[in-house]
């Protein structure tokens, strides 16, 4: 009979090809341990809930409501829900074409747009126009829709900041773009260099690649750096000569944990250096529900907001996002209330505040427990998480651990991640997932874990990593005196 379309050897190249480390083989051997009974500390994906974050409970009671709005019509409704609470889902349900269980618009309800442009004026000092943002299912839906218009075949690169969140990587192979990675500077807290933006541009030009677009994550992930303004300022002004689109990536525009570097977006940035930059340079920034102090990973929320995009492209992203109808309802709701908090004054302002100050100050605490614990290893070095939600630390791997990864068949770092995973119950991701310079090893973990639950894991982790390096070690530190 022949090889059929969807046998493995004729299917689509470009799947094949996809690479995505957060999941990938450490979370596959951590998921067949735990089926096996071992306990497992899943740091592997930033996903807040599943390691006890407690959702906030107003966002929760008005979509409770929307999801049943039977309840809105029973006399005993403002015993169990607040007043604030059932006014704000009359708002939403009067925003629908017919409730959550209804289509909306494809670049999502009209209603909830017009808040995010208000969030973004608040945030920016400047006008946002709901036209021009689309809602979408979590960020990373919006972030495909983009890299899929950009992209027109393997002639066409996006610079992409190296360590990145393999979305990027993964993204860019599936749709047969190139890569073009700029590498961020560990030494400097991974700050970003100019110079090698363009070093890596000529580079990508002297293979014949035509890089069209900049990737920005910031705060950024795997690494916790907060941009400054200056940085952001270098980074616009490099896109306007270069004539690059700008993807701003500003998911942890809310996980900030020092007071030195607060966020700032690159849409504030681009606009306040004026004309001719702040008109020509084409902008796409990206937000969530999945992240900050709601962590509604599983909802699937999120929004991309266009600056400079011309009117027919604008039209054209809108054709590709009506091939799905219509982003997730439920989810357009925890947007707008995401981005059109309750105030002081509203009966649940309150509890809403101590809830989620509560969250934000606990992980500034354990992006420093973290840290302090991971530099008091031995041969691991780690920069602050300034923002987002994760560490980064670099393992200084010995030469015989080297080897004996390579007599087993595996990546340094990936070897190094499957015996902490199988002595601790540890699941992390190897360093090697988001990229990294050549012969440098690092791992990426999450700082969700329960605070409680910090200290203890940082020694399980601080006892396995002493006895690896012990254990690979010998005379290597002495003959590096």
């Amino acid at each position: 009979m022949g090889l059929k379309a969807l046998d493995y050897e004729t299917m689509n190249e470009n799947v094949k090809k996809v690479q995505y480390a957060v999941r990938g083989e450490l979370y596959l051997r951590a998921s067949e341990l735990q089926k096996e009974g071992k306990k497992i500390i899943f740091t592997n994906v930033g996903n807040p809930q599943a390691l006890g974050q407690k959702p906030l409970t107003f966002p929760r009671q008005v979509v409770a409501l929307c999801q049943a709005p039977f309840l809105l019509d029973d006399p005993n409704v403002g015993l169990i829900f607040p007043a604030d609470a059932i006014a704000r889902a009359k708002h939403y349900l009067s925003l629908t074409s017919g409730g959550l269980g209804a289509y909306s618009d494809s670049r999502g309800i009209p209603g909830v747009r017009k808040e995010v442009a208000e969030f973004i004026e608040r945030r920016d000092g400047y006008p946002s126009d709901p036209e021009l943002i689309f809602l979408t299912d979590g960020a990373s839906k919006g972030v495909m829709q983009i890299l899929n218009c950009i992209i027109r075949g393997q002639g066409d690169g996006v610079l992409v900041p190296v360590p990145q969140y393999p979305l990027y990587s993964a993204t860019i192979s599936l749709f047969g773009g190139s890569l073009v990675p700029y590498y961020l500077e560990e030494t400097a807290n991974w700050g970003l260099d100019v110079n090698n933006l363009r070093e890596s541009v000529a580079q990508a030009r002297f293979k014949g690649i035509t890089v069209r677009a900049m990737v920005i994550i910031n705060p950024g992930n795997p690494t916790g750096q907060c941009l400054s303004e200056a940085n952001l300022r270098e980074i616009l002004n490099f896109c306007y000569q270069e004539n690059l689109v700008l993807l701003g990536d500003e998911v942890y525009q809310q996980n900030i944990y020092q007071d030195e570097r607060p966020f700032i977006s690159s849409r504030k940035v681009l606009m306040d250096m004026g004309p001719p930059i702040s008109k020509d340079v084409q902008l796409v920034s990206f937000h969530t529900v999945s992240k900050g102090y709601w962590g509604e990973c599983g909802q699937r929320g999120g929004y991309f907001e266009m600056t400079n995009i011309p009117p027919k492209t604008v039209d054209e992203i809108y054709k590709i996002a009506s091939i799905s109808l219509s982003p997730n309802v439920p989810a357009q709701i925890f947007m707008g209330l995401m981005v059109n908090p309750l105030k002081p004054g509203d009966v649940s302002y309150d509890q809403f505040v101590r809830e989620s100050k509560g969250i934000l100050e606990s992980l500034r605490r354990r992006a420093r427990i973290m840290t302090d614990g991971f530099n008091s290893c031995k041969n691991v070095v780690c920069n602050f998480t300034e923002g987002a939600m994760y560490s980064f630390p670099q393992l200084r791997l010995p030469p015989k651990a080297i080897e004996a990864a390579k007599q087993a068949g595996k990546v340094p770092d990936v070897f190094y991640c499957l015996k902490l995973l199988e002595a601790t119950g540890i699941s992390t991701v190897p360093g090697s997932g988001f990229g990294q310079k050549e012969g440098v090893f690092h791992l990426r973990t999450t700082i969700l874990p329960a605070e409680e639950d910090m200290p203890e894991i940082m020694s399980s982790f601080k006892k396995f990593n002493d006895e690896f390096m012990a254990q690979y070690e010998d005379n290597w530190n002495r003959s590096r005196m």
